[in-house]
């Protein structure tokens, strides 16, 4: 899977896990697609700061993951409703998630 996409369906489920400003960050670069170089600009940093930053929450998003596999979780129950399922069952599910 592409490590962006990745990181976007993990910060779906663990956004308000992060601080504001790894919110901002993570936005920043995921969302708006800015370089290393114009978000240390906007936060008058150094460029090495965001990219550790950026490392840092991507290493924290791994370790929501590992221990509460709500992405994972959330996979599989799309996956369950691609399959032939009652109607019932599918509003179910779909209210899960």
């Amino acid at each position: 899977m592409d490590k962006t996409i990745y990181y976007n369906q993990l910060y779906d489920q663990y956004q308000p896990l992060l601080t504001k400003k790894q919110q901002q960050y993570f936005e920043d670069y995921y969302f708006s697609n800015l370089s290393l170089s114009e978000m240390a600009e906007n936060y008058q940093v150094s460029r090495n700061a965001i990219y550790g930053q950026l490392k840092l929450i991507e290493k924290k998003l791994d370790e929501f993951e590992e221990k509460l596999q709500l992405a994972k979780r959330k996979g599989m129950i799309l996956d369950l409703l691609k399959e032939k399922i009652d109607e019932k069952t599918k509003e179910k599910l779909i209210d899960l998630l």
